[in-house]
């Protein structure tokens, strides 16, 4: 194969943003935090390292990046900001908001979506990001009653008519909530848990109905498609996914990998790993086969992971029959 990155684009939605499709997530650069009395960070990280690791992944091809501004309470935006730096002409950046936090506590400390609220958060975003117009903007409550969400929605109009953003989202796994936003104006994306593990049809239904994206968190089961986790791994207290993690959590329990997932990964190693994919390529490469509309952000905490996720858009979609295989395994399993 041609060393030359082949970068790949998708579209979000009918906004017409052009976007690598994968982006990178940025929830691990954020580094330690707590959600009440949970630790919801991926352990402690580098900054200097995170900015390293993003810039190697726009040289890469990659031109986009999703963060929240609660990620390490507000760590993460500043970190991401600093990155991409006189090079916001070639990015598109998502956040989200909705959720309270102590920036110099890190730590998490309560919902609110009014329109004020709103406002304010969209102006820190603005601030840390080092930016004039955030892309895509998200909320990042998963449910909300319909005449709260509906308020939302206009307070997020207004922000689009503005200028402030070019167009919102909701990430949540909600089928009513997605139903709600998707024939909204400015609406352009649902983003959604989506991996080899867990498919996510009527959220994609959706998507197509309302020609939305589907941006694909837990691309690779929070690491567990990377191959790098055993029986006996055990992640840290201060990680997400440790024993002390909130009961929110999927694919770990008491801080270690499920069984039946080791098990699956296993079984599916070879043909993930068919033309020269490593098992995190393949891993990506079946969701861009899952549909046209899907754009995943995996997680990286260093320059390695960074370029092994953004190396995955040399290889493209797996093919119809690496598809097939696939679902013939896990039906088996």
């Amino acid at each position: 194969m041609d060393s030359t990155v082949r970068t790949a684009t998708r579209r979000l939605g009918h906004a017409g943003i052009e976007v690598s499709a994968m982006g990178l997530g940025c929830w691990a650069i954020g580094g330690a935090w707590t959600w009440g009395e949970n630790p919801v960070g991926w352990g402690e990280t580098d900054d200097e390292e995170s900015i390293r690791a993003i810039r190697a992944a726009i040289e890469l091809g990659v031109s986009f990046f999703d963060t929240a501004d609660v990620y390490g309470c507000g760590r993460s935006e500043r970190v991401l900001g600093k990155a991409i730096a006189g090079r916001t002409d070639e990015i598109v950046v998502a956040t989200k908001f909705g959720n309270v936090f102590d920036e110099e506590r890190r730590t998490w400390t309560g919902e609110d979506v009014s329109p004020a609220a709103i406002r304010a958060a969209c102006q820190a975003s603005l601030e840390r990001l080092g930016l004039d117009r955030i892309d895509l903007y998200q909320l990042h409550i998963w449910s909300l009653p319909q005449a709260q969400a509906e308020e939302v929605a206009e307070t997020l109009e207004q922000l689009v008519a503005e200028g402030l953003i070019r167009a919102y989202g909701w990430s949540t796994d909600d089928l009513d909530c997605a139903r709600l936003f998707a024939p909204k104006p400015g609406c352009t994306s649902i983003q959604m848990d989506l991996n080899v593990f867990k498919d996510a049809g009527e959220l994609l239904a959706i998507c197509d109905e309302h020609n939305l994206a589907s941006i694909n968190r837990a691309p690779l089961a929070m690491g567990i498609l990377s191959g790098k986790f055993g029986p006996g791994s055990k992640l840290p207290r201060n990680d997400v996914r440790g024993q002390l993690g909130p009961e929110w959590v999927q694919f770990f329990k008491d801080g270690r990998p499920q069984p039946e997932l080791l098990r699956k990964v296993d079984a599916l190693r070879e043909v993930l790993t068919s033309d020269g994919r490593t098992l995190v390529q393949g891993a990506l490469a079946w969701i861009w086969g899952r549909s046209e509309r899907t754009v995943p952000i995996p997680g990286f905490k260093s320059v390695e992971q960074a370029e092994e996720n953004a190396r995955a858009l040399e290889f493209g979609p797996l093919s119809s029959a690496q598809m097939n295989q696939v679902a013939e395994i896990l039906a088996n399993d």
